[in-house]
């Protein structure tokens, strides 16, 4: 993290109760213990307490923010595209591109079966995923445009931004509809369409989220299920996924090993990968997941959101830990070593973390998906722990939290339903975000 203004206060880290688990050795690697647990932080002592906002656009106080903070609003399911689109639902994983005034956002739409919204940037004509696309003018604070770029998928949940500027955007589904396989990853440009092609190399499994290593071009996969592994795929030319590569799987120490319910604090010390050998397995064949755990690959609950800063890759277990309500881990892709950065203690501290992003000046937002409201959490790099906005609006989940490259000062984000594309802008320098 390279802040240049004051140094993070820092909370006292979750306090009452007992410390987990000690030191142990487990598969040839150490498990270290935990920080203690306790009491939720219902608030940044950066950024102080949370209170409702008016939107800028609307007027209505649809979620509670740090004072100073503000928003608008944008994107709205039924509202008409500029290509004469009606702006599909369910928005769900996003990244922004561009480091001037203009921004493109590409937006994911976790929809099912058709039929599909848009033609021509399509894979399968029955199913009624897909992206649209965005464009932001950050020094108005409004939206400028917005169309269709990936239509024919099913459960674009989420995805992963790329250096060579596309949206990698993920199907959350092993469904086969009419024959078709579904699946996969398809490569959205961010300055214009998808050509509708599945990117079969990096796997035919239930995708979450994807990020990819800027200096080597590696993708690194969740898979959303339980158990799932965490992959990589190791094109055979840097950016150019179609022509192929290697996916592989996690292995933590001599294999295998289920990582559900490990606390804060575990170091599993240096990883190694195990080769898939069948990346796209149809109806009846050996899955993803299946061939890479019959080679010792790791489980992980639910793997999701995953993305890379700090040069680091955090990925997220929305199911994890040993209470069940998510966990944080921490890769260094230079090294391959791994640790769990946080693992919730209680429903009330972290509720099933699903998205997560980096912030230009460190810090990481995670985006809930539980029960009970729903907030937007901040999370240092060394583990600490934040709310940062709630939901006021419904009970619907965040989604898609992505900064603005190079400045970060504008925050985006959705609620899922009814479909809502938020811009958050405030004094970013006072804290981790």
């Amino acid at each position: 993290m390279t802040n240049a203004h004051r140094p993070l206060a820092r909370r006292s880290f979750l306090q009452a109760g007992a410390a987990l688990a000690g030191a142990a050795a487990v598969g040839g690697f150490e498990a270290l213990a935990a920080r203690p647990a306790g009491a939720k932080q219902p608030s940044s002592t950066d950024y102080g307490p949370l209170a409702p906002v008016a939107d800028d656009t609307t007027g209505e106080a649809l979620i509670s923010l740090p004072a100073g903070f503000r928003y608008v609003t944008f994107g709205r399911t039924g509202e008409t595209m500029d290509d004469g689109i009606a702006t599909p639902s369910s928005h769900d994983g996003m990244a922004a591109f561009g480091a001037g005034r203009w921004l493109r956002i590409v937006r994911n739409h976790e929809r099912g079966e058709g039929p599909a919204f848009a033609t021509g940037m399509t894979y399968d004509l029955g199913a009624g995923g897909g992206t649209t696309t965005l464009t932001f003018d950050r020094l108005r604070g409004r939206l400028v445009g917005a169309r269709a770029s990936l239509a024919g998928t099913i459960r674009n949940c989420a995805g992963g931004p790329t250096p060579w500027g596309s949206w990698l955007s993920c199907e959350e589904t092993t469904d086969v509809v009419d024959g078709v396989r579904h699946g996969y990853v398809f490569d959205v440009p961010a300055d214009g369409v998808s050509d509708g092609r599945p990117l079969t190399g990096l796997g035919r499994f239930s995708h979450e989220a994807v990020a990819v290593d800027p200096k080597t071009g590696v993708v690194y996969l969740t898979e959303d299920a339980t158990p799932s592994g965490l992959y990589r795929f190791i094109p055979d030319r840097r950016g150019r996924l179609h022509r192929g590569g290697r996916l592989q799987m996690l292995k933590i120490g001599s294999g295998p090993y289920e990582t559900y319910a490990d606390p804060t604090g575990t170091r599993y010390g240096r990883v190694s990968w195990v080769d898939i050998d069948q990346p796209d397995p149809g109806p009846g064949e050996t899955s993803t997941v299946e061939q890479g755990l019959a080679r010792g690959g790791a489980s992980i609950r639910r793997g999701e959101g995953i993305w890379y800063g700090n040069r680091r890759l955090y990925f997220v277990s929305t199911n994890g830990g040993p209470v069940g309500q998510g966990q944080v881990f921490e890769l260094d892709p230079r090294t391959d070593r791994l640790r769990v950065l946080f693992s919730s203690p209680d429903e009330t501290t972290l509720n099933a973390p699903d998205n997560i992003t980096v912030s230009p000046r460190g810090g990481m937002v995670l985006c809930e998906d539980g029960g009970g409201p729903e907030l937007l959490h901040g999370l240092t790099p060394d583990g600490e722990i934040f709310a940062f906005a709630e939901n006021l609006h419904n009970d619907s989940e965040w989604a898609g939290a992505t900064f603005a490259p190079v400045h970060g000062d504008w925050l985006f984000a959705n609620l899922q339903s009814p479909g809502i594309t938020f811009a958050i802008t405030g004094p970013w320098h006072r804290g981790a975000l």
